[in-house]
């Protein structure tokens, strides 16, 4: 199996990457990224050795380049994208640029090349707050911020090229993940990281928003999973069934680091914070996918492995 994957130097799609080449270690992938202030190279250090892999640096938006590449592989794995949700408030550009004009880019490559499957990652985000039950894969897309509206546009790009051209794709729709090698800006890391500093942690509004939480090697696995038998034209949830207000992941953190919770800053909530994540993804355990990790488990191994990595993430936390 050949695979591009685009974005693999950031945190999902590193991560995807490793987990893919350790489990097949026959498969050959093609790591497109453009290298922004969240693609580290670090985060594969331990592949450049490996010949089965490559990396390319370049932008999903650049036509010529990804026609070259989509031709070389039969799988196309769209991670790249922009998504810190408070910088999307910010500057919606850069979001609009690659998480809609960069998908048709890919799109638009898959159509004329005819690879067997193009795998669209998405996120929960675009069904908006979910107050009662959970969102189920045929439900209406409510985005609230301009990160959600722009992956809400790419899913409807893609959903479009398989009804009008027979694009082969499928789209996985995803928690909240955490976990190595994930950029300080998010808060599981930015708090963890924080704390191992001694320095507070911001809470938006009355920590009340309750999210999800999946850690990303059970993403990958899904993510293999969908792959491997996924029909075609179809979406399907990802879900970690780890439901929790922020204010509690908050002291679980907390408690994991010894800090007490005068180490909590509650902070001005953010414009259009959707309160409730939670995704129905009945349909994906219906080609056998469990997640392995309990929540408590995945999140002391997160706490430890930036305990352990301080090299790593010292120096993407200058900027801020």
């Amino acid at each position: 199996m050949r695979l591009l994957i685009t974005g693999g130097a950031g945190f999902i799609g590193s991560n995807f990457i490793r987990y893919t080449l350790r489990k097949y270690p026959a498969c050959k992938i093609i790591n497109l990224d453009k290298l922004t202030y969240a693609g580290n190279p670090e985060n594969l250090h331990d592949l450049r050795r490996n010949k089965n892999y490559s990396f390319v640096k370049g932008d999903i938006c650049e036509s010529k380049l990804v026609e070259k590449l989509i031709d070389k592989c039969g799988y196309v794995i769209n991670f790249a994208a922009a998504t810190h949700v408070d910088r999307s408030i910010k500057d919606p550009l850069d979001f609009v640029k690659t998480n809609v004009f960069g998908t048709y880019v890919l799109l638009e490559a898959c159509r004329k090349a005819k690879p067997k499957l193009f795998l669209q990652i998405s996120t929960d985000e675009v069904y908006g707050s979910i107050l009662k039950g959970r969102a189920k894969e045929t439900d209406a897309l409510l985005p609230n911020s301009p990160y959600a509206a722009t992956k809400a546009a790419g899913d409807c790009l893609a959903r479009s090229y398989f009804v009008t051209y027979g694009v082969p794709v499928i789209t996985s729709r995803c928690t909240n993940n955490f976990g190595p090698y994930q950029y300080p800006e998010k808060v599981i890391p930015l708090f963890i990281t924080n704390l191992l500093e001694n320095r507070k942690v911001p809470l938006y509004g009355d920590g009340g928003n309750r999210r999800d939480w999946i850690y990303v090697i059970d993403n990958c696995k899904a993510i293999d999973t969908i792959l491997r038998k996924g029909k075609i034209g179809e979406i399907y949830n990802i879900a970690g069934g780890n439901e929790i207000p922020n204010v509690a992941l908050t002291k679980k953190i907390l408690r994991l680091m010894k800090k007490n919770d005068s180490f909590i800053q509650y902070v001005k909530d953010r414009p259009g914070h959707d309160r409730r994540y939670a995704l129905d993804c009945a349909k994906l355990k219906s080609l056998g996918w469990e997640s392995e990790f309990s929540f408590d488990k995945a999140l002391a191994l997160t706490v430890d492995w930036y305990g352990n990595n301080p090299d790593w993430w010292k120096k993407l936390k200058e900027p801020f």
